[in-house]
């Protein structure tokens, strides 16, 4: 197979060179994470541009239905039907978007738990078994009521 290249290399007036492959590896960098100043800037830009695609279908429905009263023609009520949808989609978009920027604004504010239930028995290990058994009457016991919490108590 050498003899082969052999004649191209004196044809092209050229000398062989072996040359080695250099292979870097390259890490993919991890994207940041978003800040809410990102997020800040995504919404805004995404607000305005559903602002200005609202205000010029707005313009385009005006136009076009001043054509279709003007020619009367079918094809342009049926164009200036098919633009007010668009604007009202866009109207329910910029409604979608301020849905999920509260979304992403109440993943960042973490709530606790709304609810805890603790229950605390004050006495000695022997009360706690002739609770369990049903040997103590309820008589014995008393309710306290602590910010809300009921404690039992005998």
């Amino acid at each position: 197979m050498d003899k082969e290249y052999n004649k191209l290399d004196k044809s092209f007036n050229i000398t062989p060179e072996v040359v080695e492959e250099k292979t870097e590896v390259v890490k993919p960098e991890k994207p940041a994470r978003l800040t809410q100043d990102d997020i800040t800037k995504d919404y805004e830009y995404t607000r305005g541009n559903l602002y200005s695609i609202i205000e010029k279908g707005q313009e385009a429905i005006n136009g076009i239905l001043e054509i279709a009263q003007e020619s009367e023609m079918p094809r342009a009520y049926e164009v200036a039907g098919q633009l007010i949808k668009s604007v009202s989609d866009a109207t329910d978009k910029l409604i979608d978007l301020q849905k999920k920027l509260k979304d992403v604004n109440e993943e960042k504010v973490s709530k606790g738990p709304s609810t805890v239930n603790n229950a605390l028995f004050v006495g000695s290990t022997a009360d706690l078994a002739k609770l369990i058994k049903g040997e103590t009457p309820k008589k014995d016991w008393i309710n306290i009521l602590v910010d809300g919490v009921e404690i039992r108590a005998t």
